[in-house]
């Protein structure tokens, strides 16, 4: 027997039970500030096992955005590509808008030189023929414009077609009025562009109508042959008219109902896809 006090005993025990400790919690702290873990992590076990508040402080002063964003290999935040999108969304004041905005400005300036001074004036049709021509013509770039750089928008997919079926009716009822065309040729090319319009926003929802050759023809068709009336021809060029006129009435009806089935089969599809869509989120 030693004779050592029991206090002296259980106070040595408790030094090396202490020192224990300290070694154990420096062994952890080592292991979390390792290099090859991430240096979030060696920070917070700095900040939990060490004394003092400046690795809590050094931990909490970095954004969380920060990390998220090195953890994801440095790319932009999805709001980042939303708000860059925005930015480079094309401005309602681009080129092919203009254009547009010329051709609606351009529907009371030709009515007014169509009826000037009776209507039946070659001098004051011709000034309607060039409004009228104009508005064609640009009708030609501004959608290809668009198209081309990047420049469509919202009010250009709206006033594009208003433009069109503005200058071509303004067109068509001057003339009937005047007595130079058919009432029901006007009816039936009025009536066919704007069924046409609407069925194409009745069955958006579902996908967009392509534009067909046929379409174009008709257009182009359509714009020679109300040219041709809007000039105060006479003899042969009057008679050709009369058939380029017949052919654009052909076209328009053949296109249109091309454009009906063609609404048709998509709104079937749109429909068919949706229910495949849901049938199969449902299984």
């Amino acid at each position: 027997m030693t004779g050592v006090p029991a206090s002296a005993a259980g106070g040595s025990s408790g030094a090396q039970g202490a020192a224990a400790g300290r070694a154990d919690a420096r062994g952890a702290t080592g292991a979390l500030e390792t290099p090859g873990t991430t240096g979030t992590s060696g920070t917070l076990g700095t900040a939990r096992l060490g004394s003092g508040d400046s690795g809590a402080s050094g931990a909490s002063s970095r954004p969380a955005g920060d990390d998220a964003a090195q953890q994801d290999g440095g790319r932009t935040p999805r709001g980042g590509k939303i708000t860059a999108a925005a930015v480079n969304q094309a401005s309602v004041w681009n080129v092919a808008n203009l254009l547009t905005m010329l051709r609606l400005l351009l529907v009371p300036g030709f009515v007014a030189l169509m009826l000037a001074d009776g209507g039946y004036d070659p001098a004051w049709r011709s000034f309607a023929w060039a409004a009228f021509a104009i508005a064609m013509i640009t009708d030609l770039f501004d959608g290809h414009l668009a198209r081309t750089y990047n420049l469509v928008t919202d009010f250009g997919k709206i006033a594009d077609p208003i433009a069109d079926k503005a200058i071509m009716g303004a067109a068509l009822i001057c003339l009937s009025g005047l007595g130079d065309l058919p009432w029901w040729v006007t009816g039936v090319i009025l009536g066919r562009e704007l069924g046409i319009t609407l069925l194409r926003f009745l069955v958006i929802r579902y996908g967009v109508i392509p534009a067909s050759r046929g379409g174009k023809l008709k257009t182009l068709t359509q714009g020679v042959a109300v040219g041709m009336y809007v000039l105060a021809l006479t003899g042969w060029l009057a008679t050709l008219r009369f058939w380029v006129m017949a052919a654009a009435v052909v076209l328009t009806v053949v296109t249109g109902l091309d454009y009906v089935r063609q609404a048709i089969v998509l709104r079937r599809r749109g429909i068919a896809e949706r229910r495949a869509a849901l049938e199969e989120s449902r299984g």
